[in-house]
């Protein structure tokens, strides 16, 4: 498909449901993707990525970064409480904030550091079991907790089931986010981006569409 057609896509998507042209953010997902498809994208003039795990980004955008001027990087996968100093040294957002212990860690290292990656706390919609994210009855009281930290929360975000219909999850994290004040919503991926964007997403992750299928090693 390509990143020419998604941002025509989105753009589209935009103009139906009445949204400003440019007001949603594209998050090409990177994750387990071949140097060369990455640059190629690169090369096309996209500068906003997004990565699953801090120990790929980190062997992979370094170089990059030093390469190509204005690239943003996204952490869109879980992080480890161990793995969370690498993360916000690496990462200009983290979308996959989900449990008090991880919240404390990053208010500590902003302490330190005087600074702090955007942060999008991670609503487990489908109350899957084998899902990480804050279930959608807590995340309230989660969100208050992370601003008493100081912390830089800019939105939520959500990965819908798969057997389930994803509008009445981006509808449900819509919700929470608007009752909270909260601007940013970090929902839709490459099948039904066009329908988070009707529902108010600001972040749109997308990556097979991008790149093509990944390939796991």
């Amino acid at each position: 498909m390509g990143l020419t057609e998604i941002r025509n896509r989105i753009a589209k998507a935009e103009a139906e449901a009445g949204r400003a042209p440019g007001a949603v953010t594209l998050i090409a997902v990177s994750k387990v993707q071949p140097l060369e498809r990455v640059e190629a994208v690169l090369d096309q003039g996209q500068r906003i990525f997004g990565e699953n795990r801090v120990q790929e980004a980190a062997g992979k955008w370094p170089e990059f970064k030093a390469r190509y001027s204005g690239v943003e990087l996204h952490l869109i996968g879980p992080l480890q409480s161990n793995k969370v100093r690498q993360a916000v040294e690496l990462f200009d957002a983290i979308h996959s904030v989900d449990r008090v212990k991880l919240a404390h860690r990053l208010a500590e290292l902003a302490q330190e550091r005087g600074t702090c990656p955007a942060l999008f706390i991670q609503v487990n919609t489908g109350e899957e079991p084998q899902k990480a994210g804050i279930l959608p009855a807590e995340a309230d009281d989660f969100i208050a907790q992370c601003r008493a930290m100081d912390l830089p929360v800019q939105g939520l975000m959500c990965i819908p089931p798969v057997e389930e219909t994803p509008s009445l999850h981006f509808a449900l994290l819509a919700k929470i986010a608007a009752r909270n004040g909260l601007a940013g919503l970090s929902m839709g991926m490459s099948s039904d981006f066009e329908e988070a964007i009707a529902l108010g997403a600001t972040h749109v992750r997308v990556g097979s569409a991008i790149f093509g299928d990944r390939t796991y090693g």
